[in-house]
């Protein structure tokens, strides 16, 4: 089966910056939904039409993977308000962050806590690889059918690169 557009694409990938440092590996494949919100654009497209076994090696300038980094995303924010707990790396919905945080920091990024000191604490709202340019080379391991509810939920349960709340120490990913 060719890959179209609603279908599920299981694929693994080495995903390293322009200098050739590698940032990520999947090496266990993953199911994506194609035509949904899991992979972004330019991988979608780039795999339109090949099947299992393909190999696809791209180079993905910010603008078509995750942006130009933002200096204004950047916060400086009182350390009382956030929990005794935190670690660097820990993870933060905009939506989500303690009363008295910046009113002007967008609700609807996800903020990185990047450096603690004894007074503030600083929360950045870019993607960890925003600004960057990158190479990955994909295999596609499956191609199957989406299902309904995949098709309607806009998703095969895993977005490509999606942060979620992690663990501290946790460097995945994906």
């Amino acid at each position: 089966m060719d890959i179209t557009e609603q279908c599920v694409v299981a694929l693994t990938w080495t995903l390293k910056d322009t200098l050739g440092d590698e940032l990520d590996v999947l090496d266990e494949p993953v199911e994506f939904l194609v035509g949904g919100d899991d992979l972004l654009k330019r991988i979608e497209e780039a795999l339109q039409g090949h099947t299992v076994g393909d190999t696809l090696q791209l180079h993905l300038e910010p603008e078509d993977a995750f942006g130009d980094y933002i200096d204004t995303l950047i916060f400086l924010e009182k350390r009382e308000l956030f929990p005794q707990d935190l670690e660097e790396g820990m993870t933060f919905e905009g939506s989500a962050l303690p009363q008295g945080c910046n009113p002007e920091a967008p609700k609807d990024a996800l903020y990185t806590v990047t450096e603690i000191y004894p007074e503030h604490v600083v929360l950045d709202g870019n993607h960890p690889l925003a600004g960057i340019a990158l190479r990955i080379e994909i295999k596609v391991e499956a191609v199957r059918e989406a299902t309904e509810e995949e098709v309607g939920r806009g998703s095969a349960g895993t977005g490509f690169f999606r942060i979620q709340p992690q663990a501290p120490g946790s460097d995945l990913l994906h």
